[in-house]
């Protein structure tokens, strides 16, 4: 398998990732997330929920798929090493979070289904998504709809981002974001068909009747879906599936679509240079840049604006109490 030393992530970041990522920025109320984020540290308690309700992969557990996640972040030179967790999810899914210390959470629901090669290929796409500096963002999305949901989208001084687009604005660039790190699953698996037959399976794969299913099939499904876009009442329906029509706004691009962007990268003169060994160099990795206080006593800090939240939480049940009377 090639060894990319010292590439960086602008190497293979997708434009549209990028430009997603400036539209993020500019929409209203992105800096307040970004500085509520970083105030109330998510990081750190859903590390410490995985190190309770989950199994940390080491050399001493389970040691086969260490070994293959040790050689994806060996290829994408990726230091340190994130860690890596199994959770007992039988839901066929993956992540990575985490911004100074990052980690990636595989299901076991995965690891049944997928073979050694697809699970490198899930490896390389979740340490994609660490090397282009997604996992801060991806945080942040998360953060802001929990908190929005939870305290009515007033209590933290949330109360107009649904409407000015910022929610959207996360998933329209973290959809674009899978096609980066799809980029770099395919610099490191180094064979196409590997990597779409892994997306193939996460649409739909079997294990028992997988002998059954057809790559090449799966492929012209995908230039079916494609040709769809020739009638425009198709065009928008694709569009409001993917922002909310079935209340649910989709995080990942269908896996048909990136199959197509994936295999356009593959012929392209961009990878191939990669391919060879020219490609950029690693500089410090974009992360978001918010406001922060100068590190200290990082308990005190919690405790603190755990009891300006209850403060807060109180004046606004307290105003409610008095406008019904």
């Amino acid at each position: 398998m090639p060894t990319y030393t010292g590439i960086s992530s602008e190497a293979f970041r997708h434009p549209l990732d990028q430009q997603a990522e400036q539209a993020l920025r500019s929409v209203p109320g992105f800096d307040l997330v970004a500085r509520k984020f970083v105030e109330f540290l998510y990081e750190r308690p859903q590390f410490v929920y995985l190190m309770g309700n989950s199994i940390k992969v080491g050399p001493r557990q389970y040691s086969t798929i260490y070994g293959l996640f040790r050689e994806c972040v060996r290829d994408l030179d990726i230091h340190p090493e994130p860690a890596l967790f199994v959770s007992q999810n039988p839901q066929v899914n993956s992540y990575a979070l985490g911004q100074e210390h990052p980690y990636i959470v595989v299901n076991a629901g995965l690891l049944d289904l997928f073979g050694e090669p697809e699970i490198r290929t899930v490896f390389a796409q979740e340490l994609g998504h660490i090397k282009c500096g997604h996992t801060i963002l991806m945080q942040m999305g998360i953060w802001a709809m929990n908190a929005a949901s939870m305290l009515n989208e007033v209590t933290l001084g949330l109360g107009n981002f649904v409407s000015s687009g910022l929610i959207y604005a996360f998933y329209e660039w973290r959809r674009k974001a899978e096609l980066s790190s799809d980029r770099a699953a395919l610099l490191v698996i180094d064979d196409l068909n590997t990597v779409m037959r892994t997306m193939m399976k996460v649409s739909g794969g079997s294990a028992k009747y997988a002998h059954e299913c057809s790559l090449d099939e799966f492929i012209r499904q995908s230039e079916s879906y494609e040709e769809l876009d020739q009638e425009a009442i198709n065009q928008i329906y694709k569009f409001l599936l993917y922002n909310g029509a079935n209340n649910l706004l989709l995080s990942h691009p269908f896996p048909v679509e990136r199959i197509r962007y994936l295999r356009e990268w593959a012929t392209s003169a961009e990878y191939h240079r990669i391919r060879q060994g020219n490609y950029q160099q690693a500089r410090a990795e974009g992360t978001v840049e918010v406001p922060s206080e100068t590190p200290v006593d990082q308990v005190t800090v919690l405790q603190r604006q755990i009891k300006e939240l209850q403060q807060e939480i109180d004046r606004i049940k307290s105003q409610s109490k008095k406008s019904e009377y």
